[in-house]
């Protein structure tokens, strides 16, 4: 697959889940990709469309390390995304990315990816979590969270605060993955 046909593909109307999995088989074979599907994310968030964000986190579930390579362009581009159907994708990136490097421990993360990194994916996550967005960003956003509180110490206190602010108002799902949070975050004496 070139960079072409990628382009064309996802832009090619919307896509099956089956044709994504193919996507994603042919993208695995050629991880150079990666960053040209991610730009495509970044493109598709302008036009509202959302078939590269899909295909992007499908990707990262197979290998969460192919992002480390432009991880960079990657939490540069994180701030720019404006449109749901793009944000949530991401935001699961993000909250596989932070699980790899705090919860795995998978040397690959902790070794290439700098604090200043994990503070763009913190200020953004905190965007997500205080947004109107529908529950998905949020409780990625929220996991996220958790584990970069582990790094900077102030985190946790203000997602507590967050969490605590918005429970009542928020959904079902909501509601358990932020009590699900703040139960962790109280057996840390938070």
């Amino acid at each position: 697959m070139t960079e072409e046909q990628l382009h064309i593909v996802l832009n090619s109307g919307r896509i099956s889940k089956s044709k994504i999995d193919g996507l994603v088989l042919q993208l695995e074979k050629k991880p150079q990709l990666a960053l040209v599907l991610y730009h495509e994310v970044l493109l598709e968030d302008k036009e509202g469309t959302f078939n590269a964000s899909w295909t992007f986190d499908h990707l990262m579930r197979k290998d969460p390390s192919l992002v480390l390579p432009f991880f960079d362009d990657f939490v540069n581009g994180l701030s720019e995304l404006k449109t749901e159907s793009c944000v949530r994708p991401i935001a699961h990136v993000c909250e596989m990315v932070c699980e790899a490097y705090f919860n795995k421990k998978r040397p690959e993360f902790v070794q290439s990816i700098t604090d200043e990194q994990l503070e763009k994916i913190m200020t953004v996550c905190f965007d997500w979590l205080i947004s109107s967005m529908n529950v998905a960003p949020k409780v990625f956003a929220m996991t996220s969270l958790y584990y970069l509180g582990l790094k900077f110490d102030w985190v946790h206190p203000e997602l507590k605060l967050v969490l605590e602010k918005s429970y009542t108002s928020g959904t079902t799902g909501y509601k358990n993955r932020a009590k699900k949070t703040l139960d962790k975050l109280a057996k840390l004496g938070v």
